[in-house]
Parts: C-alpha cells; structure tokens; sequence
C-alpha cells in the first residue's frame, strides 16, 4: 500500500485544478511544519514570513490543530494577507502574501 503524504494532495488535488486564487507564474516559498505541535507552526511561519519581500507568498502546510486560529491570527497580527486555507484530512495549507517590510 501506497503511502501519501499531506503535500501530496495539495500538489496532485484540487489546487492543481484551478481552484487556487495564484498566479501560476508565482513560485511560492514551501514550509512542511507536519507533526510540529504549538507554538512551533506559528513561530516558524513567523521567522519565514519577516524573510519575505513583500509580494512573495509563503505556502505552510502544517498537522498542528491550533494552527487553524494561531496561524490566521498571526498574519492579521503581521499586516499579511491570507490568500488561501485549505484542509486534507489533518493537514492544513495556509497561503500567505507577505505585505509590507519589517
């Protein structure tokens, strides 16, 4: 049996079908946080967002539950914009834009 990882689906699944608001011309930075527990994913996402030039986008997949509140909070908190959120069984994808210059 075939094991599939989380950023499978995201590569292979509805976001390769169009469903995605992003430029395909866009190559967004990746970050794999799967298995880390809080505050790891919000921390981490925190360090490669102040990293980013404004415009970049930063794609945070992540199995942490509390990401879904600690990770949207962070980027209002940032002044980014969350472009897109989705879900595959446990993991989570969060699509950030990073707005402004620290």
């Amino acid at each position: 049996m075939a094991t599939c990882h989380a950023r499978d689906f995201f590569v292979n699944g509805p976001a390769s079908r169009g469903t995605s608001l992003l430029d395909a011309a866009e190559k967004p930075v990746e970050l794999d946080l799967t298995g880390l527990k809080c505050p790891l994913p919000v921390l981490r996402t925190r360090k490669a967002l102040r990293r980013l030039d404004p415009g970049e986008l930063l794609v945070v997949v992540c199995t942490d539950p509390l990401a879904a509140i600690d990770i949207p909070h962070l980027v209002r908190e940032e002044g980014d914009a969350l472009v897109a959120q989705d879900r595959a069984g446990t993991a989570m994808r969060f699509t950030i834009r990073r707005s402004r210059l620290r």
